[in-house]
């Protein structure tokens, strides 16, 4: 269901040579996002998210560098981190509206492929509540055939836990959001250049029927 390693080292390879050609400052803090693998924008969100102390969903420039600098992205410049946030200050208000600038910041994909994240998720929600849990897992993604659940090793709940981990990269709370699933499926995405297959991908993955 995740990344596998092989395509996140093509993802990497990928997003590095990018990050070297590209010259629009969207596409260059995507690039260096996603050079550090299929996480790395929802790694991103994570750290902003975390400095939203108020919840108010929106940063202002001193948040939105020290944002940038805290994941360690030091191959965005400070003349670039501004272009950056005058792009998204659209009103002059001198702050960004956070789900915008994420929305912007996903590498683009279809449809098609939207469609596949939301119903996958959809699934695994089964509480509907907006929040992938294990327990909403269970019943709905099988550990029976986990290596470690099969040795004895690790229980339902350690193998559902293992799971979430996939996704959950930054504060291990053990949840994970609709966002967060979108932002780490946008980073797959990037890494599979056929849709059909990224179609294979997700119906196998999670058991998806065709509309």
């Amino acid at each position: 269901m995740a990344c596998t390693q092989r395509a996140n080292r093509e993802l990497k390879a990928k997003m590095q040579k990018a990050l070297q050609n590209a010259t629009d400052p969207v596409e260059k803090l995507r690039a260096a996002c996603l050079s550090r693998g299929a996480t790395g924008i929802k790694g991103l969100a994570r750290t902003f998210k975390i400095m939203d102390d108020d919840e108010s969903r929106s940063l202002d420039f001193k948040e939105f560098k020290k944002g940038i600098s805290d994941y360690g992205l030091t191959e965005i410049k400070e003349e670039t981190v501004q272009e950056l946030f005058t792009t998204f200050d659209k009103d002059g208000s001198g702050t960004i509206d956070f789900d915008e600038f994420l929305v912007h910041l996903r590498p683009p994909m279809s449809n098609t492929r939207k469609n596949l994240i939301h119903r996958a998720f959809t699934k695994l929600d089964k509480s509907g509540d907006g929040i992938i849990t294990t327990d909403d897992l269970k019943g709905v993604y099988s550990v029976k055939k986990h290596p470690k659940y099969l040795n004895g090793e690790w229980s339902e709940d350690q193998c559902l836990g293992e799971f979430l981990k996939t996704f959950d990269t930054q504060d291990k709370d053990g949840k994970i959001t609709k966002d967060e699933f979108l932002n780490y499926y946008s980073g797959v995405s990037a890494s599979i250049d056929q849709d059909a297959y990224f179609h294979l991908m997700m119906t196998n993955a999670y058991q998806l029927k065709d509309e």
